[in-house]
């Protein structure tokens, strides 16, 4: 009986301990399956906390990428005012183009935030009105035509949207920053908390792992997988943060380096544009002067010659005077175009008065028949109603010339050249960036052999020239399209190869009364009088490399009276100082081959410093900068004889007479 009842109570023990096993069983299960729930809620939020800290990490970048994206096209932009190559012009829109996606994509990224999509929406807005702002440059700099994107390349520059841009930016980034660091600080506590969970797990599956050794291997196996991969998550997430750091540190470097070559280019791109300007002023004054020099030359002999057949003419001979007369005046309207074309190698300003171009031709028909030669017909074609326009006289005479001078060549000196004036209503950008309203063209076609297309863009270009080589300086149509230009007009040009071209100009209608054109300004004619002075008995060396003018000089020298010796050479007129004796004055040209006018003069005065001396140049470019002129007499090319005479006696006038060895005797 008694092992009966030590039985019965062992049931309910056993029972009782199997009921505690189960029930610590069901309790260590509920605990193990709450830490597993607790253990990844923890790396769920860990990895939502890693999430939010790469999207920060993207919009950061993204804002910094929207910048540099802005700065590169920007630097393109710059370039290609400059080249306006099309190329450049491709690798701006293409930055720009790319700027604005990049802005869009970051757009989407913080749609979710209200206060971030804001300031996105406000750079989107900033983005697009710089946009407005440069576009302006870059369709001048697609027109061509020279450098007409630069001045509104660099009023843009000026434009404060692109620092409000840059900062709306910054300011994204700045957002992003704060609440990356907020975000970093909520990964870290979700991570210490997962551990800590993660170590009373490992707790709780060794105490299971007493009752049930296969199982508590098992699971601890497993936990300690886990605890792996969780160190390895840890190892990633701290290089991966530090990864973003030298990323972060990297773009900063890059971006005060791309800072530093763009201030650099800037710096660059201003000493080339300044260095370019220099040089192409310097080439157009030297260039332009050498051609005046040769021109006046040419005037001198026609002046001079003229006016000795004049005073060489005996009895009434009316006729043979009145075309003596025509050709002294179309000498003179020569020598009025020559010292435009210098005035226009000193940068001269124009002098606009209201003319009517239709009767400015008419008085010049006569001078363009003589450019162009006999074997050229011209027909001309002019309104009605004549409108008046206010420009330049003299300069549109001398664009007129150029034109048909132009056309001669084209047509190799034989065909049809037609001169005609349109009265027309443009509207606003229908020639060039010339606004809406009234408008006189002026054209002058040819039927030579045309422009080939690739070149119909350049013909504007200084120096740039289609004729052979020695036939055309390139400054022709460059000097009309700056001259329209500064008249507030603009020039176009019509060719088709095989056919011929059109060269036409547009200027605005003035409604001032115009002037009459039959004489230009300032350009009264050279008139030959009586020639005072006469001193008898004098001898003059004359030192002249062009024998024309050397021979026109003499003749006019012997007319007035004086003994002149011709010298064609710096060199010769040494020599003839050395064996002639009584030489009273030096007439000596101020360019010449081997040795010039001041040398040739400073190098004789030493030995002979009592003889007079008069300089004798036709280009002013001469006299501009020279100190060795100053302090002796200057005649300027084309020069009648009175002209000459009234030089002459200056010059004698001038000289140190008491140096002179007769006032020893």
């Amino acid at each position: 009986m008694a092992g009966v009842e030590t039985g019965a109570s062992e049931r309910p023990s056993g029972t009782w301990r199997g009921a505690l096993a189960s029930a610590g069983a069901l309790l260590a299960t509920l605990l193990l399956v709450s830490l597993l729930f607790m253990v990844n809620g923890s790396n769920a939020a860990r990895d939502a906390a890693l999430e939010s800290e790469r999207h920060s990490y993207d919009v950061m970048l993204l804002s910094r990428t929207v910048d540099g994206s802005v700065a590169r096209a920007e630097a393109a932009l710059g370039r290609y005012v400059l080249d306006e190559q099309q190329q450049t012009g491709t690798v701006y829109y293409n930055e720009w183009l790319l700027a604005g996606q990049q802005i869009a994509a970051l757009e989407r990224l913080v749609r979710d935030n209200p206060q971030q999509y804001a300031r996105v929406a406000e750079a989107k807005r900033l983005l697009a009105r710089r946009g407005e702002e440069l576009a302006k440059a870059a369709a001048a700099s697609g027109a061509g035509k020279g450098s007409g994107g630069i001045p509104l390349f660099f009023q843009a520059g000026k434009s404060p949207i692109l620092s409000r841009l840059r900062s709306k930016l910054a300011e994204i980034g700045a957002s992003e920053r704060s609440d990356l660091i907020d975000r970093m600080a909520a990964t870290r506590r979700s991570s210490d908390r997962a551990d800590g969970l993660t170590g009373w797990f490992g707790w709780l599956a060794a105490l299971i792992g007493l009752g049930a050794i296969g199982l508590g291997i098992a699971a601890f196996r497993a936990m300690d997988e886990r605890l792996q991969a969780l160190r390895d998550a840890d190892s990633e997430a701290v290089r991966a943060a530090r990864l973003e750091e030298a990323v972060a540190e990297r773009t900063s470097e890059l971006r005060e380096a791309n800072a530093q070559l763009k201030a650099e280019a800037m710096e660059r791109a201003s000493a080339e544009a300044q260095l370019r300007q220099v040089q192409k002023m310097e080439a157009v004054g030297q260039l332009t002067g050498g051609i005046a020099h040769d021109f006046n030359n040419m005037l001198a002999v026609v002046v001079g010659g003229i006016d000795l057949a004049r005073r060489r003419l005996a009895g009434n001979r009316r006729e043979v005077e009145f075309h003596l007369d025509n050709a002294l005046e179309g000498a003179t309207r020569a020598a009025a175009l020559t010292r435009r074309l210098l005035a226009f190698a000193r940068s001269e300003p124009l002098l606009p008065v209201p003319v009517t171009p239709a009767e400015l031709i008419e008085g010049m028909l006569d001078l363009v028949d003589r450019a162009i030669g006999e074997r050229i017909t011209v027909r001309t074609r002019f309104p009605d109603t004549r409108w008046q326009v206010e420009v330049d006289t003299n300069q549109l005479e001398n664009a007129i010339l150029n034109m048909a001078v132009n056309a001669r060549d084209a047509m190799d000196g034989q065909g049809q050249l037609a001169v005609s004036i349109e009265n027309v209503a443009l509207a606003a950008g229908q020639i060039g960036l010339l606004p809406a309203g009234d408008y006189v063209r002026i054209s002058v076609s040819d039927t030579g052999e045309g422009i080939p297309p690739e070149l119909l863009d350049r013909v504007f270009e200084p120096f740039f020239t289609t004729k052979p080589v020695g036939k055309g300086t390139g400054l022709g149509l460059s000097q009309i399209f700056a001259f329209a230009r500064q008249s507030r007009g603009d020039v176009s040009i019509e060719s088709t190869v095989g056919l011929g071209t059109t060269v036409s100009i547009f200027l605005p209608r003035s409604s001032e009364v115009a002037q009459a054109p039959s004489q230009p300004r300032n350009s009264a004619p050279i008139r030959s009088g009586e020639t005072p002075h006469r001193r008898h008995n004098v001898r003059v060396l004359v030192v002249e490399d062009d024998p024309r003018v050397s021979r026109s000089t003499v003749a006019a020298l012997e007319e007035l009276g004086y003994r002149p010796i011709p010298s064609s050479s710096g060199k010769e007129a040494l020599e003839i100082l050395e064996r002639e004796d009584g030489i009273d004055l030096i007439i000596t040209d101020v360019m010449m081959p081997e040795m010039t006018g001041p040398e040739l003069i400073h190098n004789a005065t030493v030995r002979y410093p009592w003889i007079a001396v008069l300089f004798v140049t036709g280009y002013v470019g001469e006299t501009g900068d020279a100190d060795e002129l100053s302090g002796h007499a200057i005649l300027r090319k084309p020069f009648t004889v009175a002209m000459l005479a009234d030089a002459v006696a200056a010059a004698l006038d001038r000289r140190a007479t008491e140096l002179h060895p007769a006032s020893a005797a």
